[in-house]
Formats: structure tokens, C-alpha cells, sequence
């Protein structure tokens, strides 16, 4: 089982939900940048949960300890590995599920590909729990990219049916996106929150559960980053999103919709601007043409399936006997994982391009 993924900045994530700790080392950083340990901390209580009914009650604080590769607040050029220890387990929910797969999530999967012998208390390392090492890494990578101008950020673009705004392709700005990244609920347009919140409580006292999409987005790159074919930069991000838990669909641009369009409506025509800089009049295409960022803003959207853990008696099947079950899933669940998601999206978004840069320095 290998959880690694870069090129040049290098993340690998080790544990499981209910084990001693979770974390991770990332590798391949430039040396003597500065990390402020309180945006650390703010993104993280981001995703952590317990602090929202859209979210699990379970509380951890989620607290990163870095025990190496930073020195006097900068980055030393070591790995940088960080720990987060867990606090708040209750296995005892999970004691069945070694048996009765849950639907829907990868109890069964990671049964036959580990022969059983997967953690599976609380999802083990399939875990949304192994997310808080991902928002650490993108805490770290957003805060390098800020020094080259380059701002990330998110919103819940929709929860079941209700949807918020959607980014405006040719006027995302870093204003916007640090307002975004400073709340565990953003919203454009922060009128939609109410008529979310109703979709995710009406399916939690249903015992139920709601999925949705995230949006993110990335201002200030510049053109030229990014490679053809299996090097482009909607590949590399694309493995990165699909390596959040419960992602099920990625989009970059106006992707699926471009079906509907014609040729001259989806084309993005050039044009100069006054100091001779080349921009787009339209942005379909989410900043990207052959794997290659064109400069404008980069727009991907994440689809988020309802989590599979719900209280509703469910069919499965029982692997010691060999017939087939019910299932009652117990424990502390969210009954929609979209905002908690939100972060995750963005800190995969941030890893993916800083790792670009680098690579793309270290061969120039």
C-alpha cells in the first residue's frame, strides 16, 4: 500500500483513522521558506470536525506537530514530517465491519486487495480521516506559492440541489479567494448557506447522507507551466483530486458541458492588452490548453459522493458465513463531507502546482 505522489516536492501520508497517529513527510521543499504556524492551524480547523452539524461529532483538534525539517520557523530543505496524533476513537463502532462491508465505501475492496488484513476501524487508512495530513501539506505549499503571487482557494459550489455561484472564469482574484480560504463554510454568495443546510439536515434526521461539488481555483499563474499528454497539469491535479476520499468525478473549465457547445462558442479568443500581455477574452477552457496554463485563472470542479456510512439498514453481505447481510452502520458520521472537503481541494490544488513550479525550475 503506497500513499506517495510528486515529482520533485514529494508527499507521502502514512496511518489510519483509529491507529496511534496520522501524518506525513513531504519532501523536495525549497529550503528557507517561512511557514507562519497559525495559517498552519487555521486551514486546518478548516476540515477538522466536530464543529459543524453538516459535520461528524467526532472532535479532534487536529493539531500538527512538525518534528522535522523546519528550523526558526523556515524550511530547512529536509523533509518536513509532521505528526498528528489521534484522541477521539471509538473502534468499538467498527467491530463488525470487518465482516459486513459497508456499501459503498471500500470496505470490500480493501478486504480482497489486503486479504483481510486492512484496518478497518473507522476506514482505516481509506479513511476521510487521512485528509488532515493533506490540508497540512497544502497549508505549507499555498504559503510559498503567495510568495510567487500565485493564491488558491475554494468554495461549496453545491450540496444536493442547492447550488452557490459559480466563479466568474475571467474575474477570480486573490481577494476573493483568501476570503474564501479563511471560513469552514465558503460561500460566494453566503445567501445559498440556508437552503444547503436544509438539504443536509433533512438527510440526517433521514439517517442519511448528501453529497456535492466543490469548485477551486487558482489566480496569478503564469503561462507556459505544465506539459502534453501524461505530463499536463489537468493530469497531474486530476490524480491529486481523485486522491481525496469520496471524489468521483473531476472537471476542469466548463469540462462535461463543453458536449453541449459549438466550436466558436467554447474557443477562448486571444487578444493584447495595453502593455502587450497576451490574455483571453473568455475563459471555457479553466486556464488550461494541451496540459499548458495560458494564464488566466485555473477552474476545477470536484464531485463529492454522499458519504456511505448512514444509519439506514443497508444490504451487504456477511464474508464469514458466506450469505447475504443487513447492516446498521454505528458511530459518528458527517452527513455531508462537502465543506470539510472544500480545503482538501484546495490544499491538493496548491501541492500539484507547487510541485510543478519546482520541477520546471530544477530543469531549466
Amino acid at each position: 500500500m503506497s500513499s506517495a505522489i510528486g515529482d520533485t516536492v514529494k508527499l507521502s501520508v502514512f496511518g489510519e483513522s483509529h491507529g496511534e497517529a496520522i501524518g506525513c513527510v513531504l519532501s523536495g521543499l525549497p529550503a528557507g521558506e517561512a511557514l507562519d504556524q497559525e495559517e498552519i492551524l487555521t486551514q486546518m480547523a478548516r476540515r477538522a470536525p466536530g464543529k459543524d452539524k453538516t459535520a461528524t461529532t467526532r472532535k479532534e483538534s487536529d493539531t500538527p506537530e512538525i518534528v522535522s525539517g523546519l528550523l526558526e520557523g523556515r524550511t530547512t530543505g529536509a523533509p518536513l514530517a509532521m505528526l498528528i496524533h489521534n484522541t477521539n476513537q471509538r473502534s468499538g463502532d467498527y467491530a463488525e465491519l470487518a465482516r459486513l462491508p459497508r456499501p459503498g465505501h471500500a470496505d470490500y475492496t480493501g478486504y480482497v486487495r489486503y486479504h483481510g488484513f486492512n484496518d478497518v476501524r473507522g476506514g482505516g487508512h481509506f479513511s476521510g480521516r487521512i485528509t488532515a495530513p493533506l490540508v497540512f501539506t497544502g497549508a505549507v505549499c499555498r504559503q510559498i506559492l503567495k510568495r510567487r503571487g500565485i493564491t488558491v482557494g475554494g468554495h461549496v459550489y453545491a450540496i444536493a440541489g442547492a447550488k452557490d455561484i459559480p466563479f466568474d472564469p475571467l474575474g477570480v482574484d486573490a481577494s476573493l479567494l483568501d476570503r474564501l480560504a479563511a471560513v469552514p463554510f465558503p460561500l460566494i454568495d453566503r445567501e445559498r448557506e440556508a437552503a444547503m443546510r436544509e438539504q443536509v439536515e433533512d438527510a440526517r434526521l433521514q439517517q442519511d447522507s448528501v453529497g456535492g461539488i466543490v469548485e477551486v481555483a487558482a489566480c496569478g499563474l503564469p503561462a507556459g507551466l505544465g506539459s502534453p499528454m501524461f505530463d499536463g497539469i489537468e493530469n497531474k491535479l486530476a490524480a491529486l483530486f481523485f486522491g481525496i476520499p469520496a471524489v468521483k468525478g473531476v472537471e476542469f473549465g466548463d469540462g462535461f458541458g463543453f458536449a453541449a457547445l459549438r466550436g466558436s462558442q467554447a474557443n477562448d479568443p486571444y487578444t493584447y492588452t495595453g502593455d502587450g500581455e497576451v490574455i483571453a477574452a473568455s475563459n471555457h477552457n479553466g486556464g488550461l490548453l494541451g496540459g499548458i496554463t495560458n494564464g488566466m485563472p485555473l477552474i476545477a470542479r470536484l464531485a463529492v459522493k454522499p458519504t456511505s456510512s448512514i444509519s439506514q439498514k443497508q444490504r451487504t453481505v456477511d464474508l464469514v458465513s458466506g450469505r447475504d447481510a443487513e447492516l446498521v452502520v454505528k458511530g459518528r458520521h458527517d452527513p455531508c463531507i462537502v465543506p470539510r472537503a472544500v480545503p482538501v481541494a484546495e490544499s491538493m490544488l496548491a501541492f500539484g502546482l507547487l510541485d510543478r513550479m519546482e520541477s520546471e525550475r530544477s530543469w531549466s
